[in-house]
């Protein structure tokens, strides 16, 4: 079962959607006991990394997301959480990825960051790996939609991809079980539900 992390926050239905399109058995629950039992997690994201953060710990899914042993995929602000900390609010986050979170620079580019743009695999990927499961049957640069005002930075061990904006961003993250993706695969058309169906059909 699919448990879609219901945090009082996030753009959880079409997410849902998405999954009923590609067959995914699937809840929306913010219970720990339910998101233990799962076989696979999704994080969903809209809204503050603040808001995001106080929910989880209020619901208590701190420490489960932490431990989670199972494939996990976090979506935009679900991305941005996996990291030690963000600039919004000075915000401490889940600690699963190294790094800090930050803001676009508003002097040179308009924020947020909306509409569809590319996703660069890095070169380094090694498309037989494990991480690049997510990228299976996807095209190299395929076009992805974006909203968002806030980036991790590209790191060497952690980021499968790259987006360019305000320079070069972690369009997509990975370490172990847990993947994360700055844009929002339900929005995203075709190249999207391949990512879901990547994600639902990954071990």
């Amino acid at each position: 079962m699919i448990v879609v992390i219901d945090y009082k926050a996030g753009n959880l239905y079409n997410v849902g959607n998405a999954l009923k399109h590609l067959g995914g058995d699937f809840v929306f629950s913010g219970d720990p006991d339910v998101v233990r039992a799962a076989s696979r997690v999704i994080l969903p994201g809209v809204g503050s990394a603040r808001g995001a953060m106080d929910s989880l710990s209020e619901q208590g899914l701190v420490p489960v997301l932490r431990n989670l042993r199972v494939p996990f995929l976090g979506i935009c602000l679900g991305l941005q959480v996996l990291f030690d900390v963000s600039e919004e609010e000075n915000t401490s986050c889940l600690e699963l990825l190294p790094g800090r979170v930050r803001c676009f620079d508003r002097s040179s580019v308009k924020v947020p960051h909306i509409g569809w743009n590319q996703v660069r695999r890095e070169s380094n990927l090694d498309i037989g790996s494990g991480a690049s499961r997510l990228l299976e049957g996807i095209p190299d640069a395929s076009y992805f939609y974006f909203v968002h005002s806030y980036f991790a930075p590209a790191a060497e061990t952690t980021t499968l991809a790259v987006t360019d904006y305000d320079g070069t961003f972690a369009s997509i993250v990975a370490r172990e079980h847990f993947w994360g993706v700055q844009f929002h695969p339900e929005r995203s058309g075709e190249v999207g539900l391949r990512l879901l169906r990547n994600f639902i059909e990954a071990s």
